[in-house]
């Protein structure tokens, strides 16, 4: 269970910091829910309580898994199908599981294949919002600004 003040990620959002914990009644039902505000954009996230485990709400990362992160952005690519759609499912899959190293490693090989061949537009759009999951999370675990994580994300991926 999450408090008020806390730093998470949710897997399709990024990070964000819960705000408030509001009650709501739908279909005559009371339920609870974490108010998460994202940074980007100034975006308001209502999460169900008591599934926001099944959602994959989970904690910010700490410094160590932050170098981590970078070491996976420096290195070398993973193997990718060359069949854009098996290629693409893949990547969705690693966003979705909501594990910034599946994360990282998706803007690591989208933005080497973009410099390589280029991309869809539909993997542009994928790699402009991983990279923005990841950047909104670093820039947390960091308390950096998104400006600062961009510039050490584009060092990284040089």
């Amino acid at each position: 269970m999450f408090k008020i003040g806390d730093k998470v990620v949710h897997p399709m959002h990024g990070a964000g910091i819960i705000e408030d914990i509001q009650e709501k009644e739908v279909l005559h039902e009371k339920h609870r829910y974490y108010v998460m505000r994202l940074p980007v954009g100034e975006l308001k996230v209502l999460i169900p309580m008591d599934s926001a485990e099944a959602v994959g709400l989970r904690q910010v990362i700490d410094r160590s898994s932050v170098d981590q992160v970078l070491d996976i952005l420096k290195g070398n690519t993973t193997g990718m199908s060359s069949n854009w759609n098996r290629r693409y499912r893949a990547n969705l899959e690693k966003i979705r599981s909501g594990d910034i190293f599946e994360v990282a490693q998706v803007v690591k090989n989208l933005a080497e294949r973009d410099r390589e061949k280029g991309l869809s537009t539909g993997e542009k759009r994928m790699l402009e919002s991983a990279r923005q999951i990841l950047l909104s999370e670093l820039a947390l675990a960091q308390d950096a600004t998104e400006e600062e994580v961009a510039t050490e994300l584009e060092h990284c991926l040089g």
